[in-house]
């Protein structure tokens, strides 16, 4: 909706200049972890301080939160950092009993952007208040969930809105805990092109070696900010501790990435094109997976049938056909050979291991 406007001073004083940092644990735990990460994240200058108080899980008995007990050490943070603070809302209640507790910044979960009428309950209990509001995109890649979800806070008065990119679940087995198809926000960025955008590595990768690589995306197509999870000591979190980071590793993170002119960029089409390279290397990554898994198959096959593991005949076979179909693709044969002798090798390789118990 074009008519929809968008104020991007989110907070009073905070400053724009890319990447914005909203940083802090999965979930708020006990006080001293809270106050502990967060004066380390003071002393390296990030501005926004953000922890889970009501955490939605999957299935009963896993940690959901400390709850409204948190709320009191958030506003310990922000009266002895000075940080802005933030949590997520996932239902009225939770909208009243944040802005009582003074929190500067909500966002909506992915969980809560898929269910509209969970939606229109948070925009209504919103209605006359002036606190920003950042949108999670939804579970799944629907973008019109995503833009129904920014139109109704539009409708209740909100200007201060922007999304929180933190990809989507996937069938398939993936190296990403939710995959990026960075196509979507860019739709959603061409739609609304005032509206601030973040990306949140953490919750995309689900892996604290995919944070680095997935921010730097981020800021090669343009988002303004990156929404990562840290934690004083990340390995004992209470929820989701493999994709947390400790301040100082954030401090690495932030100061190698590569902030690219926006106005050469324009959006960077390069950046796209590069995306779009990237997300097809991660397919070729994932299949490559797929069939060696198909092949360690064939190699208890044959090791329970005592066949021998090379049969050259099957070799030249896909060889051949997958010259001529590289071919008619326009990709060169000898690439293409070169690409599944190495194939073939690997393959050989996992099935003798089997074949020869070491697996």
């Amino acid at each position: 909706m074009s008519d929809i406007k968008i104020n991007r001073e989110l907070l009073p004083g905070l400053d724009m200049t890319r990447p914005i940092v909203i940083s802090g644990p999965c979930s708020a735990e006990t006080e001293e972890q809270v106050m502990t990460t967060a004066r380390q994240l003071a002393g390296m200058g990030v501005k926004i301080f953000r922890a889970g108080i009501w955490k939605p899980r999957t299935r009963p008995g896993a940690f959901e939160g400390v709850g409204s007990e948190g709320l009191a050490w958030m506003k310990r943070v922000k009266r002895e950092t000075g940080m802005f603070v933030a949590t997520e809302v996932a239902s009225a209640q939770h909208v009243y009993s944040a802005l009582k507790a003074g929190i500067d910044l909500l966002w909506v979960g992915a969980r809560t952007t898929v269910n509209p009428f969970l939606m229109q309950e948070i925009a209504e209990s919103l209605q006359g208040v002036d606190v920003p509001v950042l949108v999670k995109n939804p579970v799944n890649p629907d973008l019109d969930l995503w833009t129904g979800a920014i139109e109704r806070l539009a409708q209740s008065g909100l200007d201060k809105i922007g999304i929180i990119h933190r990809g989507f679940s996937a069938g398939d087995k993936t190296i990403y805990r939710n995959h990026p198809k960075w196509q979507v926000p860019i739709e959603l960025h061409r739609r609304f092109p005032e509206l601030p955008m973040f990306c949140d590595p953490s919750h995309m990768g689900g892996r604290r070696e995919l944070i680095a690589p997935l921010s730097q995306q981020a800021m090669d197509l343009n988002f303004d900010g990156l929404f990562i999870e840290t934690h004083c000591d990340p390995d004992k979190a209470w929820s989701d501790a493999a994709q947390q980071i400790t301040p100082e590793v954030l401090k690495l993170i932030l100061s190698t990435l590569v902030i690219r002119d926006e106005g050469k960029q324009n959006l960077s089409k390069l950046a796209e094109y590069r995306t779009s390279i990237d997300e097809l290397d991660d397919k070729l990554i994932e299949i490559l997976g797929k069939r060696m898994e198909v092949c360690r198959e064939i190699g208890v096959f044959k090791r329970d049938n005592n066949m021998q593991v090379l049969q050259a005949g099957r070799y030249n076979e896909i060889m051949v056909k997958r010259q001529q179909l590289a071919q008619s693709m326009g990709v060169g044969g000898d690439c293409i050979q070169k690409i599944f002798e190495a194939i073939h090798e690997e393959s050989v390789h996992q099935q003798m291991e089997i074949v020869n118990g070491a697996q």
